[in-house]
């Protein structure tokens, strides 16, 4: 996931408010079970003077002074913000953002020398705002100085201002205080205009007890004692930011250092337990940090940059700028203990973040509209970035997954555009969702392909340059991206006389953005930005003519109609005479392409660099099966991964027969890639576990050993150990944990060895990192076993391997130790609630669970959302995770009631939508396709 100029010189809050909230903090002691809320407007005879969700735009904050004082005892804190706003309309009232915030004192100060007069607060609380009543008006064009003094309990959510408890290994439970303000929670720590446009400069400090430690976004500056057991620390004035990124954290944790090339000090900071754990994510964050300043040509603006790891974390990561917060899981790393999965996904996430230090920190979406120029850009840099600083990694064999898992919401009804407007809090968290990120990731590596790396990366620096410290919206991207030379010299580049950039005629044949055309950037990815879905190319060849077709592609019972659909696709394709990418930029309904020679094959979307899927019509399907069949590494192993996602994806809309998705799967038996067999596994469990859940007489089993013997020679041939490199680590992971929670012998009797091996050595034996997974789920099969794991879960000295353990215990055939394990995550003590989501969706895909799974989101509802907030992506993947292999009209029926019955916020949720949308499919798909799977896998038996 994821502000400050000055108004005269006021050095820190006036010295009345400073004064005033020494008293404060005696009362912050007293404030138990209250949730907050000052006046309300709906019970004072003042009406609340706004009726808008977004702010007044005439009231612009300039620099917030903020003192914060946390109770880490009676789990409350005091504060006063004082913050420089300019005034540009005359206004009696000032509007700001607060949620349960008890305001006791507030008061405006005109310029730097003016008395501070008291102002009346009204509190609307459906808006989470905050009026201050002045008592005359305020000028336009002067500066004035707003000091409000409150009162609050730490959140006993995610976010805000809230708490986070750990156990030391001696067991004794610890206690700390940490933010997560993303996207409108800050408002929860302090009063303040929570608008990401209302960018400001902040001064913060923080008290504390001498015991603890406070960090925030600039380094302290100094720390003076107000007495033997509280220290005030001062930390440094920020760059201009946003509300969101404003982060601090009071606790005990221990760090380590580095300074990278260009002189920034990063640190890790962990619990003291953990510190060990730090070092890859220190090593990472150097070598990523730099790499970026190198990149960008722009160099971090701060002085230092830590990365905390926070025992209680929602999401994976948080970008503040200065202080990144991770997911232990996702920041900390045991070269012993810890799986190639893990490293790959510590040092993805920890690039993501830094990425964020430009990509909406420095350069910052103007409204959460246009979220995706946040994430889409952290998570494309993602792949940019660490294939340079950690090529070992391979990540380019896995940027494929995050498009085909884009293209499964995006082809949905209820999917919506990219940039699409949102207003309210749930809406506003239900952008961080798969189209931001994935597919926003996803159009940015085909925009690059289609513009050369050279071209792309320019307007990049070009853009970050133009709009550092300000506001965005995507044009501005667009218009920063066209008519971009790169500075370095290229032969397949040209300035022409009028200053456009264009390709040269022999950069590639066929190119139609080579004939002298300008590119126009801003009208071939408002295309893709501004409608939702995807485009389905239909491919027809005929001679040498090759005919082509777009249309939307979308799922669905109700299927909409797709006309006026219509994009701009950078279409790619090689042929079986030529394996050189030709290029065509397709911007209507229909085309033709002329080849220079009849050819065996044409394969569209080369690497599936294009986020668009592919039909061939007639026999193309067939000469591609046959070609994977007689000699499947004539074309890349991404292209083979994308035949297979979109053979299924073409059997779901009625253009193909199941029999040909599962032919084309037979060349399998022949995969030793990561990729394809991935994607191979994607498409089939899914169908086995539909099957599974319906009365299907052996078919079920049968497809089970289809897909188990599809994928025997490659799991015999596993050594049970850690060799390799990471994708052939991953692979193994993968093949193995399939390949003993489907039962095949072979691999339960090898990890029952091991786990009765381990459990005589009470777990001090140490197993290969990659296959403990495996080991664990077949250990849990019996009650004995579950009860020694989880004896283990509990243990510190195991937390490296807490969610394979989690994921292990999930796989028992108890239902009452299903239901433990789901009433635990609720209740947070053994089993961390930031797990619970994973939990119920690993319960719900269990034979024995799916049941309890969805008893338990029904009977537990509003606990989960005061937990996680609604519209958040932990909601939406426990709706979606529950139901999506629900394929009975009484399912549907089920679901439909539970949710109508809920109040409208609830009903209107996409996730919701998205749940009911993906049953009806499954439905629909086992009414077409059951009785053909089941005749094909009687006349195919491998």
């Amino acid at each position: 996931m994821a502000a400050l100029l000055r108004a005269g010189p006021l050095s820190g809050p006036s010295p009345a408010v400073a004064a005033g909230l020494l008293g404060l903090l005696s009362v912050a002691l007293a404030l138990g079970g209250d949730r907050g809320g000052s006046r309300s407007s709906s019970t004072s005879s003042t009406p609340f003077p706004w009726d808008a969700v977004r702010l007044p735009k005439h009231v612009i904050p300039l620099r917030y002074h903020l003192l914060i004082h946390p109770n880490l005892t009676t789990l409350t804190f005091a504060g006063t913000a004082a913050i420089e706003v300019t005034v540009t309309r005359q206004t009696s009232a000032v509007i700001l953002h607060g949620k349960r915030l008890r305001v006791t004192k507030a008061a405006i100060e005109a310029g730097s020398a003016g008395l501070a007069q008291e102002a009346r607060v009204l509190e609307h609380q459906p808006f989470e705002q905050v009026a201050l009543l002045a008592a005359e008006p305020l000028r336009a064009g002067h500066n004035y100085t707003l000091s409000i003094q409150y009162l609050a309990n730490l959140s006993e959510s995610f976010h805000g201002f809230y708490k986070s408890t750990y156990r030391t290994r001696e067991g004794e439970l610890r206690v700390l205080a940490a933010t997560h303000f993303e996207p409108t929670a800050a408002r929860m720590a302090f009063p303040c205009f929570d608008e990401p446009a209302f960018k400001a400069r902040f001064s913060v400090r923080i008290r504390r007890e001498p015991k603890h430690l406070a960090l925030s976004n600039m380094p302290i500056v100094k720390s003076v004692n107000i007495n033997p057991w509280l220290v005030e620390d001062h930390f440094d004035t920020t760059v201009k930011m946003s509300t969101y990124l404003v982060a601090f954290i009071v606790s005990d944790f221990k760090s380590i250092s580095k300074i990278t090339g260009h002189g920034v000090k990063i640190s890790v900071y962990t619990v003291p337990d953990k510190i060990n754990q730090a070092d890859y994510a220190l090593d990472a964050a150097v070598k990523l940090l730099d790499f970026y300043e190198d990149y960008f040509g722009i160099p971090y603006p701060l002085p230092k940059q830590d990365l905390a790891a926070i025992p209680d974390f929602q999401s994976g990561a948080m970008e503040n700028w200065g202080l990144t917060t991770y997911r232990e899981s996702a920041l900390l790393y045991d070269p012993e203990e810890s799986s190639a999965s893990s490293k790959l996904g510590v040092t993805m996430v920890i690039a993501h973040e830094l990425a964020h230090q430009w990509f909406g920190n420095l350069v910052t979406m103007e409204w959460w509209n246009d979220l995706w120029l946040n994430e889409g850009f952290a998570k494309f840099m993602e792949f940019v970035s660490v294939s340079v600083t950690h090529p070992e990694l391979r990540v380019e064999d896995h940027f494929l997954t995050r498009c085909f898992h884009a293209m499964a919401v995006d082809a949905l009804n209820s999917s919506h555009p990219i940039s699409t407007p949102v207003e309210d809090p749930a809406q506003i968290l239900e952008m961080f969702d798969d189209v931001s990120y994935e597919k926003g990731s996803c159009i940015l590596n085909m925009l690059r392909d289609y513009m050369t790396a050279d071209v792309f990366k320019a307007g990049l620096v070009q853009y970050l340059q133009k709009y550092s410290y300000q506001n965005t919206k995507t044009e501005d991207l667009w218009n920063s991206l066209t008519n971009i030379c790169p500075t370095v010299g290229t032969d397949k580049n040209e300035l022409q006389g009028d200053g456009f950039c264009r390709r040269s005629q022999q950069s590639s044949s066929n190119a139609h953005w080579t004939k002298g055309e300008t590119l126009d950037v801003r009208a071939m990815m408002d295309t893709w930005t501004l409608q939702k879905g995807f485009p389905l190319v239909t491919v027809t060849v005929r001679g040498k003519n090759v005919h082509l077709q777009q249309e939307r592609y979308v799922k669905g019972v109700h299927s909409p109609s797709s006309t006026g659909y219509l994009w701009h696709i950078p279409l790619t394709y090689i042929t079986s005479k030529s394996d050189t990418v030709q290029r065509f930029l397709m911007t209507t309904k229909a085309d033709v392409i002329i080849l220079p020679e009849e050819v065996e094959w044409v394969k569209f979307n080369v690497d599936m660099n294009g986020y668009y899927i592919v039909h061939y019509e007639d026999d193309g399907w067939d000469r591609l099966i046959n070609l994977l069949k007689e000699n499947h590494t004539v074309i890349s192993s991404n292209d083979r991964a994308s035949l297979i996602s979109n053979v299924f994806q073409l059997v779901t809309i009625k253009k193909l027969p199941i029999s040909k998705a599962f032919d084309l799967t037979l060349y399998l038996k022949h995969e030793r890639q990561i990729m394809p067999v991935l994607q191979g596994m994607k498409e089939l469990i899914p169908i086995h576990r539909l099957m599974e859940r319906s009365n299907t007489d052996g078919t079920d089993k049968q497809l089970k050993d289809y897909i188990v013997n599809l994928f025997k020679d490659l799991i015999d041939k596993q050594s049970w150990s850690d060799e390799g490199s990471v994708s052939e680590r991953l692979l193994r992971h993968l093949l193995l944990l399939f390949a003993c929670v489907r039962r095949y012998q072979p691999c339960v009797d090898k990890a029952k060895g091991y786990f009765t091996e381990w459990q005589k050595s009470n777990g001090t034996l140490s197993l290969p990192a990659d296959v403990k997974t495996a080991v664990y789920a077949v250990g849990a099969q019996t009650s004995e076993g579950w009860d020694f794991l989880l004896s283990k879960y509990k243990l510190q000295s195991f937390s490296v391997q807490r969610e394979d353990i989690e994921l292990a215990l999930s796989f028992s055939r108890s239902k009452d130790k299903l239901q433990w394990l789901m009433d635990q995550g609720l209740r947070g003590d053994i089993v961390r609630t930031q797990d619970l989501p994973h939990i119920i969706v690993y319960v719900a895909r269990n034979p024995s669970g799916y049941h309890l799974a969805w008893m338990f989101l029904k009977e537990n509802w509003e606990k989960i959302v005061e937990k996680f907030e609604l519209g958040s992506t932990s909601v939406a993947s426990i709706v979606t995770g529950v139901t999506s292999q629900y394929s009975t009209r009484s399912q549907l029926a089920q679901v439909k009631e539970f949710f109508s019955s809920l109040e409208e916020k609830s009903t209107r949720l996409r996730c919701v939508q998205q749940a009911v949308e993906t049953i009806e499919d499954n439905i629909q798909w086992m009414d077409r396709n059951f009785e053909k799977v089941k005749a094909w896998l009687q006349n195919n038996r491998l």
